[in-house]
């Protein structure tokens, strides 16, 4: 079984449902006869991730994530990293640091080291402009990424390497997101996920963050048996996100199966009941939904 959660399903500046930040655990029997599951990945961990984590570990059913130092950081196993916005990595310092110093085993004396993973560009650039300024220096030494994680380097564009797999089953395999752009398309790296359970041949899909291209990302979304997909209510010009009347311009049986994540704080302000008859709704923050059975 793999199921997912979000920890928030809010956009960047969200106050009310934490940034949009996704838990998948991968289950041999499933949560309601496992206290914990057998693997667990984080897709991104931004600035509110910490708290939301912490708020979630509260939670029945998610009793593994908590410990004495509050939340238990060696639960999470591996990391996946879309793209390098403060809302999506900006939980990661804490993460390495609880990490480092607190969970340490009495035996080896070294910390915990989950794994982490993208495609190379934005790991290189995850340490050299993001977290090297607070990561950089332990005592007595310099530090590299890697002290505070084992590092997956895929290359999206090469075969048998663009993809990694969960519990042995579940394929993720990131695909480029039309997120932000310098000079052309896909210029700046960000990531969407297509997972496959590679048992039954069923798969869904996750956008990441991404403007509307539905040309570019229609086939996965047919194929998927369920969605999930990021939205901006508000229309402005030049947007980095998928505006609720593009997304309304989908085929009706893509729209059914589509859940909205990355809204603003206006979601329940009654302008957007329509989402609920139109697409599958709103996803939930800190719901787990069974991805595969």
């Amino acid at each position: 079984m793999l199921t997912l959660v979000f920890l928030g399903v809010g956009n960047a500046f969200a106050k009310r449902n934490y940034q949009s930040n996704v838990l998948l655990e991968a289950w041999s029997e499933g949560p309601d006869h496992q206290e914990a599951p057998d693997e667990t990945l984080l897709v991104d961990f931004g600035t509110t991730g910490p708290l939301a984590l912490h708020a979630l570990k509260d939670r029945p059913g998610f009793e593994y994530l908590a410990g004495d130092a509050g939340v238990h950081y060696p639960r999470i196993h591996r990391i996946f990293i879309t793209h390098q916005h403060v809302d999506h990595i900006g939980g990661l310092e804490e993460l390495a640091l609880m990490n480092k110093f607190v969970f340490v085993d009495p035996h080896t004396g070294k910390g915990f080291k989950p794994q982490i993973i993208s495609s190379m560009n934005i790991l290189m650039n995850l340490w050299d402009q993001s977290l090297k300024g607070g990561l950089n220096t332990l005592a007595g030494q310099y530090a590299l990424l890697q002290d505070y994680f084992f590092i997956l380097a895929l290359r999206p564009d090469e075969p048998g390497h663009d993809h990694f797999e969960l519990a042995k089953r579940y394929r993720v395999e990131p695909f480029p997101t039309d997120h932000v752009h310098i000079e052309r398309k896909y210029d700046w790296p960000s990531y969407g996920l297509t997972v496959t359970d590679t048992r039954k041949g069923e798969s869904v899909f996750f956008s990441g963050d991404s403007r509307f291209d539905f040309a570019a990302y229609a086939e996965r979304m047919e194929r998927a048996k369920l969605c999930f997909h990021d939205v901006q209510l508000v229309e402005r010009p030049n947007p980095v996100h998928a505006l609720i009347g593009e997304l309304r311009t989908m085929p009706g049986e893509i729209k059914s199966k589509t859940l909205l994540y990355h809204y603003d704080d206006t979601w329940d302000c009654g302008a957007f009941d329509f989402v609920s008859r139109e697409f599958a709704g709103f996803a939930e923050p800190q719901r787990r939904y069974v991805l595969f059975e």
